[in-house]
């Protein structure tokens, strides 16, 4: 059974990943690293040069592959992944997959974002927290119905790395 992990950017999809993926003694691949090893360019860079078009259909490929060669992976997906593409329908109509949504708040992800903006190539253009928060509100607020589709919900709001994986592995039983 492979394990898809789903939600927006810094809801710790790929923290909480690699930490599952030890705990169950499964590879873990996170998407947009793998993406950047297959295409020798790093996600910031795949935008600016080959823009974000080209960079929808290659992440629909490397997922459609990963899910039909993988078994028993970790996979966390980019958070733009299940919004594009039908990449949810993949996720959703594999009986090979379980798919989880780490649901954080807009509160919670601006404070773990504001940070990280040069390195996420769709937040580097905003200056202040109040200008950030408001496209992600308005992100999530698109992203939300895609999410919502993933076989479990579960909140990463004012919790610990240990209960969060202790839901997941209580999905798995």
């Amino acid at each position: 059974m492979n394990l898809i992990l789903i939600g927006y950017m810094g809801s710790g999809k790929s923290t909480l990943g690699r930490k599952l993926a030890e705990t169950l003694q499964y590879p873990f691949i996170d998407l947009d690293d793998y993406m950047e090893e297959q295409e020798q360019l790093s996600i910031p860079e795949l935008f600016k040069v080959r823009g974000e078009i080209y960079f929808r259909k290659k992440e629909h490929e490397y997922l459609k592959a990963l899910l039909q060669e993988q078994d028993n992976v970790v996979l966390a997906l980019g958070g733009g992944t299940p919004c594009y593409a039908n990449n949810m329908d993949l996720i959703t109509k594999n009986e090979n997959a379980k798919s989880f949504y780490f649901k954080a708040g807009i509160k919670e992800l601006t404070s773990r974002l504001k940070h990280e903006k040069e390195n996420r190539p769709l937040l580097n253009r905003f200056k202040t927290d109040d200008e950030l928060m408001e496209f992600i509100g308005k992100h999530m607020f698109e992203r939300s119905a895609y999410y919502n589709q993933a076989d479990v919900v579960i909140p990463v709001d004012n919790t610990t790395e240990l209960a969060v994986l202790e839901q997941v592995m209580s999905h798995l039983v």
